[in-house]
């Protein structure tokens, strides 16, 4: 047994190192040689690296260390056509149902945004044609990077509702990626809850062919590329959730839904773009919420100094309950 517990960190270590291999692998098998050979030159650390932005007759920027990095290269037609096949293993038009919203996820749930020439029929989204930028989002699981808020936002082994307020690029979908993993795998914490997911946008658990390429932990049930309120609704009738997580809420239907689950008995976790309580406060559609008290918790954050940086943790009558000191810059 000994032996095993001096073994086990070395074993982490491997691990990690060939996960973060294989991602690596993942994004540079999607990329014409040339530019794969124009990013290696920079000798990035791919940890770090957050998106690719790839854009005809501009230059090449990657977004990393929480900041734009202008490569020696321009984007060209060619360039997006040819990732655009790999992404589709040459078939796009099997994507049709993906191009309307705008991205693809591949495997390692990896997002390619894209841009180009909407199709509008029946005032409808139909498809995107004539696609001329395209953004290689990093999928990044960073393991217990949400374990400072567990003494916040849980009481007695069981979970506040929770509402994470975050402006883009803070890392608010990794910190609620590994919340839903340690909410349902449990700790010291928590109890092992059931865990409903609705991941919209494939940003949360990663879906590859319906299976999820991050780790949601093991009482995880997730509905991938479905609306929020919908989805919602459909697993507190279906899948008998004890925690429901979704990212990004942003309009009514989706309030409605969290308050109806939240009705059933469902805890609640959510995330929405925004810099501080007060103004989520100021939102109409968020006034309801925070004025009638549906949240337990609000852990805001910021990137002032890392990429998860948490600016504070507030109780449901936004009492600061919490706020990082700024000692190390550790991404999250």
């Amino acid at each position: 047994m000994l032996r095993l517990f001096c073994i086990f960190p070395q074993l982490v270590h491997i691990l990690s190192k060939e996960v973060k291999a294989m991602k690596y692998k993942q994004i540079m098998n999607i990329l014409p040689s040339e530019v794969k050979h124009v990013i290696d030159r920079e000798n990035i650390e791919f940890d770090h690296l957050q998106e690719i932005r790839l854009r005809a007759g501009n230059p090449i920027i990657l977004f990393y260390k929480n900041k734009e990095q202008i490569l020696p290269m321009n984007g060209t037609e060619r360039i997006i056509r040819e990732t655009l096949d790999y992404v589709s293993n040459y078939s796009l038009y099997a994507y049709e149902n993906e191009l309307r919203q705008g991205f693809i996820t591949i495997e390692g749930g990896h997002r390619i945004g894209m841009a180009g020439q909407v199709i509008i029929e029946d005032k409808k989204i139909k498809n995107l044609k004539q696609i001329s930028s395209l953004n290689v989002r990093v999928s990044h699981e960073i393991l217990n990077c949400a374990d400072k808020l567990f003494p916040y936002i849980t009481h007695n082994k069981q979970m506040y509702h929770t509402l994470i307020i975050s402006p883009p690029r803070c890392g608010k979908t990794t910190l609620l990626r590994d919340l839903i993993r340690q909410i349902s795998d449990g700790n010291k914490w928590v109890k092992g809850c059931t865990v409903g997911v609705v991941d919209e946008r494939s940003e949360l658990a990663g879906c590859y062919q319906g299976i999820p390429q991050n780790q949601m932990g093991m009482r995880t049930d997730v509905l991938d590329g479905c609306p929020k309120a919908d989805g919602m609704l459909m697993l507190v009738r279906s899948m008998s959730p004890q925690v429901i997580a979704v990212d990004e809420i942003g309009v009514p239907e989706d309030v409605q839904a969290i308050k109806y689950a939240m009705h059933c008995g469902c805890k609640m976790i959510a995330t929405v773009h925004g810099e501080t309580l007060e103004e989520i406060q100021r939102k109409p559609l968020f006034e309801q919420l925070v004025n009638e008290r549906c949240f337990d918790r609000y852990v805001v954050l910021q990137n002032e100094t890392h990429v998860g940086e948490i600016a504070g943790i507030y109780d449901t009558f936004g009492k600061l309950l919490y706020q990082e000191e700024i000692k190390e810059h550790k991404t999250c």
